[in-house]
Formats: structure tokens, sequence, C-alpha cells
């Protein structure tokens, strides 16, 4: 019985992660149009809500993947900055608890 009782639940768990999966895979191949951007669905609606049309930014990006593209570029030198400045944190933080108990 328990070998039976362990089948239902591999089943069971199998329907609950596929049946998502399927569902996301089929809605994002069948969307009917595409997505739209945070600025298109919101900034831009509130903006003409509110009486004020769409401008062009300051420093235009162009078309493309650019913007994303600096973002990572950004990301990438802060975490390396961050992870530089954390180990020597640490370091220093040992060095001075290593000293607090021997007066």
């Amino acid at each position: 019985m328990p070998e039976r009782r362990r089948k239902w639940k591999f089943l069971a768990l199998h329907i609950l992660l596929f049946v998502p999966l399927l569902f996301g895979v089929f809605y994002l191949t069948l969307a009917p149009r595409q997505w739209q951007g945070v600025d298109e669905a919101v900034v831009e609606k509130i903006a003409r809500e509110h009486g004020r049309e769409a401008r062009r930014p300051l420093l235009d990006p162009g078309e493309g993947d650019l913007l994303l593209f600096a973002f990572l570029c950004a990301g990438a030198v802060g975490g390396f900055t961050a992870g530089y400045s954390w180990r020597k944190l640490v370091s220093e933080k040992n060095r001075n608890h290593s000293h607090c108990g021997r007066h």
C-alpha cells in the first residue's frame, strides 16, 4: 500500500508542476498582442490622464537593448566593488576582534 501512495504523490506533484508550465507556455506563445512596457502601460497612461504628453528623454538610448546593457555593466561593476569591499571589511573586522579579548 505505501508504494501505491507514493506513486499517487509523484503523479500529483507532476500534475501540479506541469499544468501551470504548459499553461504559461501556451499563453505566451498564443498571446494576441505584444507585451507593453511599463512606460506605455502605466507612465504614459497616467500622464495623459493629467493632461501631459510624453516627451523624448534627455539621454535617449534609442531602440534596442542599449539601456539594458548599460544597467548590466553598472550592476557588474557595482557588484565587483561591493564584493571587494565586503572582503576587506570582513578581514579588518576579524583582525580587530582578535585583539579585543587580549589586554
